[in-house]
């Protein structure tokens, strides 16, 4: 007789685990077939109340889970090849369940990451969602963090701080008259958007790279930090949604806010001079907005971001911190 783990993963798991390696979720692990290729592994959790907020939508929880861990491996060079997951759940709902099956198989498919396996417990606390995914790179051709070079450009995908406003926004701490703002700021917190149609370009032209996930300013001084160097940031140049830029021309939030709010999930990366146009149209043709927003320079005190003026903007944050 099947337990009710059993009945649970078999109902609303089974049917999107459709890879060959994942044995149709019946045996204790699976299989990623080798090809001759280097495996990137990383691994994120999300917490209810921490990453995500108690009425969130079920399915944009399970695209959040999935799409943070997706954009590491965009960060690194790598291609998806699968993901397991954990979920800690403190009672099973089964439209709860239904939908969140739903988006994260939806997901799975879009980004041609298929579930491999994973476990599903109970807990008395806070519902969590863990991941652990892998991609495919070239032997010896994964992205480090450590690879920044003086006179490199530093560059980032998208746009930086909707969804700590977003945040705000839910957390009624910042209000907009902008209804289509308002979506488009929440929906940025809620479901990242991965940069992995980009993973090409940053494999074949970044020096290092790093994903966005706790606040630019932040992951720039570990990414400055682990190659030795710092990095000059003209703060005008950081690229801005219109809604953000409202925000901020209004006075209703400031740089800081923006640069060091986190949840991005943006691809931070610098580029060789030489590299930087044939990078930014490569990521541009794969449908993704990059801006140049720095230069690396020498030295080892943390990224100076400086005014329109040229003045340093003192920061009394970098990122968000868990402690």
């Amino acid at each position: 007789m099947a337990s009710g783990e059993d009945s649970l993963i078999a109902r609303y798991f089974r049917p999107i685990a459709t890879d060959v390696g994942a044995f149709n979720l019946d045996d204790d692990a699976a299989i990623i077939a080798p090809s001759g290729e280097d495996i990137v592994v990383t691994t994120d959790a999300i917490v209810e109340g921490v990453h995500f907020l108690a009425d969130d939508p079920p399915d944009t929880i399970a695209r959040k889970a999935l799409r943070v861990n997706l954009s590491d491996l965009a960060a690194k060079g790598a291609t998806c090849a699968g993901f397991v997951l954990t979920l800690a759940l403190r009672n099973v709902d089964e439209a709860w369940l239904t939908a969140f099956a739903r988006g994260l198989g939806e997901d799975a498919k879009h980004y041609g990451c298929p579930l491999l396996g994973g476990d599903t417990v109970s807990t008395p606390g806070p519902l969590m969602v863990s991941i652990t995914a892998f991609g495919r790179v070239p032997v010896g051709k994964m992205v480090h963090r450590s690879g920044a070079k003086v006179g490199d450009r530093v560059m980032v995908t998208g746009t930086i701080g909707d969804a700590t406003l977003g945040l705000a926004v839910l957390k009624g701490k910042l209000a907009t008259d902008d209804a289509a703002a308002r979506e488009m700021l929440v929906s940025r917190y809620r479901i990242p958007q991965p940069r992995n149609a980009a993973a090409m370009a940053v494999r074949a032209h970044a020096s290092s790279a790093m994903d966005v996930s706790d606040g630019l300013a932040g992951d720039l001084t570990k990414l400055c930090a682990a190659s030795g160097v710092s990095a000059a940031i003209d703060a005008p140049s950081i690229p801005k949604s219109d809604a953000a830029a409202g925000l901020l021309a209004r006075g209703a939030v400031g740089v800081e806010a923006l640069i060091s709010g986190g949840d991005d999930y943006e691809i931070l990366c610098t580029v060789a001079d030489a590299s930087a146009d044939a990078f930014a149209s490569e990521v541009r043709r794969a449908g993704v907005a990059v801006s140049a927003i720095g230069t690396v320079i020498a030295g080892n005190h943390p990224p100076q971001f400086l005014d329109k003026q040229g003045r340093e903007i003192r920061l009394s944050r970098l990122s968000y911190s868990h402690f």
